[in-house]
């Protein structure tokens, strides 16, 4: 063939292939509407979403502000960007729908809470596990029955006392937990309190909601008749199937703990994380005197102390870690509650996107 006759071929071939997209493209015009609509739609995946998405805060942060305004308190909250909130001071005198309708109306999920669940008969409980599903709450802290005429004190399972809204107040509560609690405990007594837990752990699952055991540094004094420590021993003695730890890494920290190496050694444990920053850790007392620690703690907004978060969120899933909530129990003091709230958000936003 010579030369000549293969570049007509060629040209023929050509032209038909053009023929065929025209008709084609002609096709289209008439039918191709139909057959176009028995096709899936393609549309983009929404991104998977990341712990910059559900950041929270305790409102023991801003407790002087809810005490005032608690509704008022959530709007701002939930301008700043927070997603997620930890009640600790009530719930605005709203019943469980009201809050929930409150919630949803800002955008904000609760799914753990420190005004939990109050100690008391088995239908008692069941009526505030009833509440606390409405409201979507799935873990509780368990709290002692406020004393007759007095306020509840802050109990050892993360119970939150009625709050005053001055500083200077603030810090005397605080004075006067330590005053109560920094000492050696019984190694039978902790044991008997992992019992509790159990026993209202499960009545609690039967509503889908487990119980929170958060701490201080007052876990860390070990037992006067052991060298146990509490916290090791409630780590120990709670069902894991019924009760969760809600790791105060601020607090553990300032207790002398390693939190990585907690993680490690009970993975899968420390569901719920309190993300607080001190800038002290290496000024403070020695560890044989926890209260003093916890008394002398400089607590900041987040970014703004010693505790490296950047390194601690690497090991979220070791922890098991699903909630966090970022808490500064002096932001009052500090000098604007919201404003720290707002500080520390911005420096978490900015650590969890790699912006930091």
């Amino acid at each position: 063939m010579s030369n000549n006759s293969h570049s007509d071929s060629t040209r023929r071939d050509f032209l038909k292939g053009v023929a065929v997209v025209a008709g084609g493209m002609a096709l289209t015009g008439r039918v191709g509407n139909a057959l176009a609509s028995t096709l899936p739609v393609s549309r983009p995946l929404p991104a998977a979403p990341t712990l910059a998405d559900q950041i929270g805060l305790e409102l023991y942060t801003v407790r002087d502000l809810t005490a005032k305004d608690y509704i008022g308190t959530l709007e701002k909250v939930a301008a700043i960007g927070y997603k997620e909130i930890e009640p600790a001071g009530g719930y605005a005198n709203l019943s469980p729908k009201e809050f929930r309708a409150q919630l949803d109306r800002l955008g904000l999920k609760v799914p753990s809470t420190h005004s939990g669940v109050t100690i008391g008969p088995d239908t008692d409980v069941e009526q505030q596990l009833v509440g606390f599903q409405i409201m979507g709450i799935e873990y509780a802290s368990l709290d002692q029955p406020r004393p007759a005429g007095g306020q509840q004190g802050r109990g050892r399972g993360g119970g939150r006392p009625s709050t005053p809204t001055s500083p200077a107040a603030q810090r005397q509560q605080l004075a006067q937990f330590i005053r109560a609690s920094a000492q050696p405990r019984a190694a039978d007594d902790v044991k008997q309190e992992a019992a509790r837990y159990n026993k209202f752990g499960k009545l609690a699952q039967k509503f889908g909601i487990k119980l929170l055991i958060h701490n201080h540094t007052v876990e860390f004094i070990p037992c006067k008749d052991s060298d146990q420590l509490p916290y090791s021993i409630l780590l120990a003695e709670t069902d894991p199937s019924l009760v969760v730890f809600q790791m105060d890494i601020g607090w553990a920290s300032v207790a002398g703990q390693n939190p990585i190496q907690l993680f490690q050694q009970h993975p899968g444990r420390f569901v719920l994380w309190h993300v607080k920053d001190a800038a002290c850790l290496k000024s403070l007392p020695p560890t044989s005197d926890q209260g003093a620690r916890m008394a002398e703690a400089r607590l900041v907004p987040l970014g703004l102390g010693d505790i490296d978060y950047g390194e601690i969120f690497k090991y979220a899933n070791v922890a098991g870690m699903k909630h966090f909530a970022i808490e500064q129990d002096t932001a009052a003091d500090w000098g604007d509650s919201i404003a720290a709230a707002r500080v520390s958000y911005e420096h978490m936003k900015a650590l969890l996107t790699g912006a930091a």
